[in-house]
């Protein structure tokens, strides 16, 4: 996988005391002919190298709410980085919009598989980062995403999917997955079928993957992201309990596959 080596757009520290130390930055790089844009954040207070983790949007693309969570993991002490699969200014504001963007790499898996690995790439690119500790999370489109960073083969020791599309054209493909896997559902997710589900825990067994499914009781899609309100679209609705236990999770899988 071809690269630009990242530039730095713009670099802001956080005003806030107990983010002193937080270092954010918003790196342009390419994959094919195609500018992407993605965020990169880390705890500038740390010295030497740390694990890396790259975070993957949901179908409105790189907007605030995937920063943040690239921030929430640079204060627990990991390099973050935000990938951006859509492309610079590519940033659906309808669900509408949302939906033909996502379409368009749901049905091209290889391109998608690209625009993965080249985020993922810029993440083993920082001099801060230890490679041989190197995990993937995304939500809703991104856990999708980042699913097809392992059934591509990447070198990555955890995949963690936050109420990801699970489905896959070529389950047969998970046996080139060489990550754990973490996947946390909401088991009244209206848009992940059951049948969805079990289709995934079946190209897993199927593959001898190390995965874990968690189903959260009454958890609908989307269930992590505070502005899910049930309405647009409906079946998507943030779940306080939800968010918190899964967040919770993810930190005790990263223990595990990092020590």
């Amino acid at each position: 996988m071809r690269f630009m080596v990242p530039f730095l757009v713009a670099m802001i520290a956080s005003t806030t005391p107990s983010w002193a130390a937080l270092k954010t930055q918003l790196v342009e790089y390419k994959q094919g002919d195609a500018v992407l844009e993605g965020y990169l954040a880390y705890d500038d207070a740390l010295s030497g190298k740390r694990p890396g983790i790259l975070v993957v949007h949901e179908w409105k693309g790189l907007n605030a709410y995937a920063k943040h969570r690239a921030d929430m993991l640079a204060q627990l002490g990991f390099v973050a980085f935000a990938a951006d699969i859509y492309g610079k200014g590519v940033r659906p504001q309808t669900v509408a919009e949302a939906s033909a963007e996502s379409t368009k790499f749901k049905e091209d898996r290889a391109l998608l598989r690209a625009r993965v690995n080249a985020g993922f790439d810029v993440l083993k690119s920082q001099p801060n980062v230890d490679t041989s500790k190197l995990a993937a999370i995304g939500y809703c489109f991104g856990g999708t995403a980042v699913l097809e960073l392992g059934r591509s083969g990447a070198d990555v020791n955890g995949i963690v999917v936050f109420h990801g599309g699970l489905s896959t054209p070529t389950p047969q493909d998970a046996r080139n997955i060489k990550a754990k896997v973490l996947a946390l559902q909401g088991a009244a997710d209206p848009f992940v079928k059951p049948e969805e589900v079990a289709a995934f825990e079946k190209e897993m067994q199927d593959a001898h993957v190390d995965y874990r499914l968690i189903k959260y009781p009454g958890a609908m899609h989307g269930f992590t992201n505070p502005d899910n309100k049930g309405v647009n679209p409906p079946g998507a609705l943030y779940n306080e309990a939800a968010d918190k236990a899964s967040w919770q999770e993810m930190q005790k899988f990263f223990k595990s596959i990092f020590q």
